[in-house]
């Protein structure tokens, strides 16, 4: 099963902070059945312990090691905030990508990720897409690296 699919992206949302975009973001991997609710209590006592912003307008919410009980596949979500929301002082996200792993099938993704986080042309078509299958193939590496969403 795929990792990341269109209905774990949402595109074009809007958070009054990053809690709340948190909150978001594990809400898309709850509906999908990927976690049990309490999962999302996990995103944010990460976020409270250390922060998940990755820079270049990214942030990886995810749960602790204690949380993998309730995680039922791994996958992960992509919730566009195309006005940002403050992440840290100074810092803004605009994509906030939550993350539910039970093993390492997610580590393939995160290293596209990491690429695209090193590509502003590449991150800013994410943040301004009205496509969610441009966010899969992009970060499901189907752009190719070309540094162009497809």
């Amino acid at each position: 099963m795929a990792v990341l699919t269109s209905n774990l992206v949402e595109l074009g949302a809007s958070a009054k902070d990053k809690m709340q975009a948190i909150r978001r973001a594990g809400e898309l991997l709850v509906r999908a059945g990927c976690v049990e609710p309490g999962y999302i209590d996990g995103m944010e006592a990460r976020e409270r312990a250390m922060s998940t912003y990755l820079g270049g307008g990214v942030a990886i919410p995810h749960g602790t090691y204690d949380d993998l009980p309730l995680v039922h596949r791994t996958a992960i979500s992509v919730l566009q905030l195309r006005e940002g929301v403050e992440w840290e002082p100074g810092e803004m996200a605009y994509l906030v990508i939550g993350i539910a792993a039970t093993g390492d099938e997610h580590v393939d993704l995160l290293a596209r990720l990491a690429e695209v986080v090193e590509d502003d042309v590449l991150t800013r078509s994410l943040i301004k897409t009205t496509d969610p299958a441009v966010v899969v193939d992009c970060l499901s590496g189907a752009s190719g690296g070309t540094g162009e969403a497809p």
